[in-house]
């Protein structure tokens, strides 16, 4: 497996972990609809949570968040409506994203809630 998957499943894996210690219930991972993806899908607070997770060995270039593109945000949210709609559920959605840095070995996690409101 290249380098750059194995720490993208890695990044998935923390952000997992980092979702659950805080209290949420990860419903989904890698839920996918047609070639639409979401990395998590969890409830907390009564909220459907769709979370982006992007991961990189460095912030050299920008923080993982930045590299989110309008394109990807439409694939999420179009994921998302399916999911609800598959399921039949009236229930609050918030969009979140969760960026993991490698900083000399260690997974730096950064949990930005309502991300596509800021991009």
């Amino acid at each position: 497996m290249a380098q750059h998957n194995q720490l993208g499943k890695e990044g998935e894996k923390a952000a997992c972990d980092y979702l659950i210690q805080k209290g949420y219930t990860i419903l989904e991972r890698n839920y996918r609809f047609h070639r639409n993806e979401v990395d998590i899908i969890a409830t907390f607070n009564d909220e459907l949570i769709a979370v982006e997770v992007k991961s990189r060995s460095s912030a050299f270039f920008g923080n993982p968040e930045e590299f989110i593109k309008s394109t990807q945000i439409q694939t999420i949210v179009k994921a998302v409506d399916a999911y609800i709609q598959q399921r039949d559920l009236d229930i609050e959605v918030r969009f979140d994203v969760i960026s993991v840095t490698k900083i000399k070995g260690e997974l730096d996690i950064n949990h930005i809630e309502n991300a596509f409101y800021s991009f």
